[in-house]
């Protein structure tokens, strides 16, 4: 066996799901589950993807319009609307990794599916209606493609702490 040869890239599972018709994928290490849509609490004075806060097992998990925060119109709520909570990590200067459960709404989950490094081409510069941060590649798929997201970056540590900042004053100290 020759132990000079680069280590071969591993194959990951990639949540799928669509948002206003288009076709998105999500690593699903950052998938702690999907639930059905419902009713969600308003949360004052934040931004406008922040479509309010739901009760998950006694903690209050904000959940965001992925989207609104694309910049497109709001999630149209249907049968098959989910929200996707998702765990985003992040080191914060010298500080330990932040960690933050988030609810991410789209408006249909479809399957978990495999992606090998080859199938997943560079991101575009433009052209996806999304900011190209937002997007770690494209996924080729069929005759098309879906947007493999970088949800770190959808989610940035600027809005979590926004995020965390509005929860605090909704529920007031020592509520949270």
């Amino acid at each position: 066996m020759d132990r000079s040869a680069a280590p071969v890239a591993e194959a990951a599972l990639y949540l799928t799901f669509t948002l206003q018709g288009d076709a998105y994928a999500l690593d699903i290490f950052h998938v702690t589950e999907i639930l059905e849509q419902r009713p969600l609490t308003i949360v004052p004075m934040t931004p406008d993807f922040i479509r309010g806060v739901i009760n998950l097992r006694g903690r209050a998990v904000p959940v965001i319009d992925l989207s609104l925060r694309f910049g497109h119109a709001e999630t149209v709520i249907g049968k098959r609307t989910s929200i996707v909570i998702v765990t985003i990590n992040e080191a914060v200067g010298a500080d330990e990794p932040v960690s933050q459960q988030i609810g991410v709404l789209v408006d249909a989950v479809n399957k978990v599916v495999t992606f090998a490094p080859d199938d997943i081409e560079p991101a575009p510069a433009f052209g996806a209606g999304i900011r190209a941060d937002y997007i770690s590649g494209m996924a080729k798929r069929d005759h098309g493609f879906v947007v493999v997201l970088d949800i770190g970056k959808v989610l940035s540590i600027r809005d979590i702490a926004a995020i965390n900042a509005a929860m605090a004053e909704a529920t007031g100290p020592g509520e949270a």
